[in-house]
């Protein structure tokens, strides 16, 4: 369950970015920018999910690296979606 709830969280977030790409430039470019820019800040909160769950839950870091990898890629996977489909708009 904390696993769907993060990744909704990271989706969250990206509208969010898309958001603020729109109302810095008003663009469907900047927009774009936006949902690349999205990659890297999410690649952080997914490392720091894994730390989180290595130091507080007691899970070792070869049991919390599948877990990484979901967690980034779903929100990553849709992150280049929208910037591909917003870059050709």
């Amino acid at each position: 369950m904390h696993m769907a709830m993060v990744i909704g969280g990271g989706i969250v977030l990206l509208g969010l970015f898309i958001l603020f790409g729109h109302l810095w430039g008003a663009s469907t470019a900047a927009m774009a920018l936006a949902a690349r820019w999205f990659v890297p800040a999410w690649a952080l909160v997914a490392l720091v999910n894994m730390w989180v769950g290595v130091t507080h839950a007691g899970y070792t870091v070869r049991a919390e690296l599948p877990i990484l990898g979901i967690v980034f890629v779903v929100p990553a996977a849709v992150a280049f979606a929208a910037a591909w489909m917003l870059g050709r708009g």
